[in-house]
């Protein structure tokens, strides 16, 4: 259970840019990616989303997929996330390469297109049937990958991307695993905007997580994957960053909310902590999970005034460019973490102008240089899952 976790490849598509180069761009000009959406048809168009404006079929040339394929959008977009990841590794597919992925709303995109085709018993596009099952997108990322060895879906709702990279470094470290690619992916879906609109923690404004005025999220959607491989195989091949520590906690409290004192994010980030073998005060940046609504900010707040009672470090939530993308938040997440610890910034909590009374917390808002060791990254999901993930910074 010693072996060491190593970052050797990351990759990524969101509402902000289509790879790497792209979203550290956008996150140096503090660019948000949330606006009204193109590609996902609903009646809800006074709510904005962070869309990715490439239409599906795009993204299907860009894989080579044949016309007649099965692939739905978050298959497509996790598929090109991991492509990255895969080719800055240079990692060659065998059978002690792993693959985790998260997600939540699966293929749910195409079988609520053509649920009335299912029902009225026509042909044409029952080969998405099977994609309403959130393990359909990773089989079919798997496939294209030609991943044939461990093969595993997390599905915990917002924490799944980050328990995947968690699940994925449990694996190296027991020794059943050499290496393994591990993320989320999502996409946005008319299933997912209405029911968080019926929850009423959707905003009709640019989110402004740990804002005192902060109305609600705005939804999201993209992928991100890393590559992780254990310390003893590397051989001298390049690291962008090593997962340090990690902590899953339930506080068990809702179905949807979160504890107000923060029960579960305190335990996942304590334990996050513990098995870094670190001390709360050598954390130099959180990425926090930031959803922008009333419960969420407060809950994490105070959580983060718990652990770290001899002093706040810098935190921010970077949501504010990328919308929510639920399972794949804690992945795109995970990215940001390794960016800033490579280039050394702090990237900006967008729309934010007034602390809450209860704490006073108050975020990074404009890009910051610092120097950087340590990250933390937060993901709280629903129904109390909460996992944290601590990112160190290469020493070689």
């Amino acid at each position: 259970m010693n072996k060491g976790v190593a970052v050797t490849g990351m990759g990524i598509i969101s509402a902000i840019g289509n790879n790497i180069e792209e979203n550290y761009r956008e996150l140096l000009a503090s660019n948000s990616g949330i606006g009204c959406s193109e590609f996902l048809k609903t009646t809800h168009t006074n709510i904005p989303v962070a869309e990715i404006k490439i239409a599906s079929e795009t993204l299907s040339k860009h894989l080579n997929l044949p016309k007649n394929h099965n692939f739905t959008r978050a298959a497509l977009l996790g598929s090109l996330a991991a492509k990255e990841a895969i080719e800055q590794a240079g990692i060659k597919i065998d059978d002690e390469t792993g693959f985790i992925s998260g997600t939540s709303v699966g293929g749910m995109d195409a079988t609520e297109n053509h649920f009335k085709e299912f029902v009225a018993g026509k042909a044409e596009n029952k080969r998405f049937i099977r994609s309403q099952h959130p393990g359909f997108t990773t089989e079919k990322m798997a496939e294209y990958f030609g991943i044939t060895g461990f093969v595993s879906t997390i599905s915990t709702a917002c924490s799944s991307g980050a328990n995947a990279i968690m699940l994925g470094a449990r694996m190296i470290k027991a020794g059943k695993l050499k290496r393994v690619i591990v993320g989320g992916t999502d996409c946005l879906t008319k299933f997912t905007l209405n029911g968080f609109n019926a929850l009423m923690i959707l905003s009709n404004n640019p989110c402004r997580a740990f804002d005192e005025h902060r109305n609600g999220l705005n939804l999201g959607e993209g992928a991100a994957y890393l590559v992780l491989e254990a310390e003893d195989i590397l051989n001298g091949k390049p690291v962008l960053g090593r997962l340090k520590g990690y902590g899953n906690a339930n506080d068990a409290f809702h179905q949807t909310a979160s504890s107000e004192s923060g029960d579960g994010a305190y335990l996942a980030m304590q334990e996050a902590i513990k098995s870094a073998g670190i001390t709360p005060g050598e954390i130099d940046y959180i990425n926090a999970h930031g959803t922008a609504t009333k419960n969420n900010d407060l809950s994490e707040s105070r959580a983060i005034q718990r652990i770290f009672e001899a002093g706040i470090p810098d935190f921010s939530s970077t949501k504010a460019f990328t919308g929510h993308s639920l399972a794949a938040a804690g992945a795109l997440e995970a990215v940001y973490s390794l960016l800033s610890l490579s280039k050394q910034k702090i990237y900006p909590n967008l729309n934010f102008s007034q602390a809450m009374p209860e704490t006073g917390l108050k975020p990074v808002t404009e890009v910051k240089q610092k120097k950087l060791n340590l990250v933390l990254s937060n993901s709280f999901g629903f129904g109390g899952n909460c996992t944290s993930l601590i990112f160190a910074k290469d020493e070689a």
